[in-house]
């Protein structure tokens, strides 16, 4: 299974003397979460690749180091001169922060629809930050950025009085069909202290270990409009109806998304912890996001947890993908499933619907037409996991899945007392002073490598190939980021670690097949300034989906506009063909800036496309 694949692990570029600082191994927490300081230190690390420069290609990065709690901007190995810069921290400057406060996620996009990236950080302890590009800006610096609040308050003082929110997922897409992109801001812990030594003591754990709702859920971000210029902005209001409240609650790890019908509007599966996953069916009109809520049905012989939205795993990751080759999207979920531990299952929600016409049809009538069959595809058990991304890394037709694993690492084994306390009350649970004592030194799960799935030539089934790849670091893993960083057609990978450095996976696999790579945008409000400076050819087609038939079948993919755990993949849809290089018909599916559906199929070669899309496609020239 491992023949053909591989990677060259190496470290990113990091700021000058960025090494030679401190490095935390646990954070600080409130009071009332000293006894388990070491759970409460397992979140945070954080990675993506994107197009920072405007050049084209996605080799740009942006990390969250948890060993600093510095959100760091950097570029790949693999980028040439022209994309490289000296590597920064990317700071709020004048926008409130305090010790209570710790990046989480770094979601790059372009919120302003200027044709700049931009980047989005979000907190425990804060509000996300929107760092939007400046129009003036030549090169990447913390100075090529103006910092804007997601949600506006008040600071007459200079101090932070906002709510403390504690998100540990994103999601990026055009929801309502506007042609803007809005903000699904996931949150664990309720608005609370969590991080702060002096914070109050309104700090909670979770009611459940199987159906907890008292979390600081989903919050839906409504994008209002935005300026380009020196001082750019953006305005976003939060719909507080989009998602059922009694599903919008839930400890959030993961969301993603994708377009399950041909509406153009993108689906949700909202991954938590403790409680049951969602599936929300898009119900959206321009300006009024809506979601309703849709399970899948039970039969005698299907466990409860293995129905869609009626499990009680503890969602870490979600990623959707075209796993079989047939043009439609099924769902990968990450949860805990240590063998000796606690052995859940991974899922692969499987699309069973004939069409797309038969999933909307089964969405209207609140049924999600999927079956979990992890064990049957090798992916029901890891480890403890987190992200997942699938991508064709060999260009041969056949997803590969990535996926990040390990919790708390530490010399003393305390999965007996996290065994115990599964057996505790529900009515103790929410008293972090309750839970087992999980200091520093405690290791749970804590030596989990990093798992690299390929598919089985012989059964179709997946196999973990990572010792193979010469992956055998166990420094606990969040979030994975996946690129063609090369326009080569070769997809890269990037990993943070959970207290380590984050590390680059290179392409280096010498018999790859042909592939398809595409960059979707749509005219940006700034035209006049599109390929120069940090603008690129025009703004990103946010959740444009593309489908292309060659003679071995059928595949779709999206522009992902940013989800999964906390690890956000490129902009650039990629396709392998294997050794098909001839013409490849590709159907592309988008919405222009005005929010009109638009739908169209076209003949492109093997290789890499720029593709403007307004009311039709018309293929441009990079820099």
């Amino acid at each position: 299974m491992s023949e053909g694949y591989s990677f060259k692990g190496q470290p990113l570029a990091m700021p000058p003397g960025y090494d030679d600082q401190p490095m935390n191994t646990v954070r600080r927490v409130n009071p009332e979460y000293e006894n388990i300081k070491a759970w409460i230190s397992s979140v945070g690390a954080s990675i993506a690749m994107n197009d920072l420069v405007g050049n084209g290609l996605s080799d740009g990065v942006c990390v969250v180091d948890t060993r600093t709690d510095a959100v760091v901007v950097t570029y790949t190995p693999t980028a040439p001169d022209a994309d490289r810069f000296t590597p920064f921290v990317l700071d709020p400057v004048a926008l409130p922060m305090d010790a209570a406060m710790a990046p989480t996620g770094c979601t790059p996009g372009d919120y302003n629809g200027d044709g700049r990236m931009d980047i989005l950080v979000s907190y425990w302890g804060r509000t996300p930050i929107v760092f939007l590009a400046k129009s003036g800006a030549t090169e990447l610096s913390n100075a090529a950025y103006h910092p804007v609040e997601l949600v506006p308050h008040e600071s007459p003082d200079g101090r932070y009085h906002g709510p403390r929110w504690n998100t540990d997922a994103i999601y990026v897409g055009d929801l309502d069909g506007s042609g803007h992109p809005s903000i699904v801001v996931g949150n664990y812990f309720p608005d609370s202290d969590v991080l702060d030594p002096n914070g109050l003591k309104n700090t909670t754990m979770n009611t459940s270990l199987s159906s907890a709702v008292n979390a600081g859920g989903d919050h839906v971000m409504q994008w209002l409009g935005g300026t380009s210029g020196e001082k750019p902005t953006v305005s976003y209001v939060e719909n507080k109806k989009a998602i059922p409240y009694a599903d919008a609650t839930g400890w959030t790890l993961a969301i993603a998304g994708a377009e399950l019908t041909d509406s153009g509007l993108p689906d949700l599966y909202i991954a938590n912890d403790f409680g049951r996953d969602h599936l929300l069916h898009n119900i959206s009109t321009p300006g009024n996001i809506r979601f309703k809520t849709v399970k899948g049905e039970r039969t005698p012989t299907t466990p409860k947890s293995f129905v869609l939205g009626k499990d009680s795993f503890k969602g870490m990751g979600v990623d959707f993908a075209d796993i079989n080759g047939e043009g439609k999207f099924d769902i990968l979920v990450s949860n805990i499933d240590q063998a000796w531990g606690l052995e859940e299952s991974n899922f692969v929600f499987v699309n069973n619907s004939e069409s797309r016409a038969d999933m909307a049809d089964s969405l209207s009538k609140g049924v999600a037409p999927f079956t979990q069959e992890a064990a049957d595809y090798g992916l029901a058990w890891t480890g403890w996991c987190w992200d997942v991304k699938a991508g064709d890394f060999l260009n041969n037709g056949d997803m590969s899945v990535v996926q990040a694993t390990g919790f708390v690492q530490g010399e003393t084994d305390r999965w007996a007392w996290l065994q115990e306390m599964a057996m505790m009350n529900d009515v103790l649970l929410s008293t972090p002073k309750m839970w087992p004592k999980l200091t520093p030194g405690s290791d749970i799960s804590g030596h989990n490598v990093l798992a690299f799935y390929a598919r089985s030539s012989k059964d179709g089934a997946y196999v973990n190939i990572s010792k193979e790849l010469g992956i055998t670091d166990d420094t606990p893993t969040r979030a994975i980021a996946t690129a063609d960083t090369t326009g080569t057609g070769a997809l890269d990978f990037a990993v943070a670690r959970q207290w380590g450095p984050p590390v680059f996976y290179a392409n280096t696999a010498t018999d790859r097949g042909n592939a398809l790579d595409l960059n979707l945008y749509r005219p940006s409000v700034d035209e006049a300034s599109a390929g120069s400076g940090l603008a690129g050819l025009g703004a990103p087609a946010y959740n444009a989906t593309v489908t292309v038939k060659t003679p071995s079948g059928t595949q779709t993919s999206q522009l992902d506009g940013g989800g999964g755990h906390s690890g956000f993949r490129s902009f650039g849809v990629h396709f392998g063909l294997g050794d098909h290089s001839g013409a490849t018909s590709v159907e592309v599916k988008w919405r222009d800036v005005d929010g009109t559906l638009h739908r169209e199929t076209t003949q492109l070669a093997p290789g890499t496309h720029n593709l403007m899309l307004t009311d039709t496609i018309e293929e441009v020239s990079g820099r």
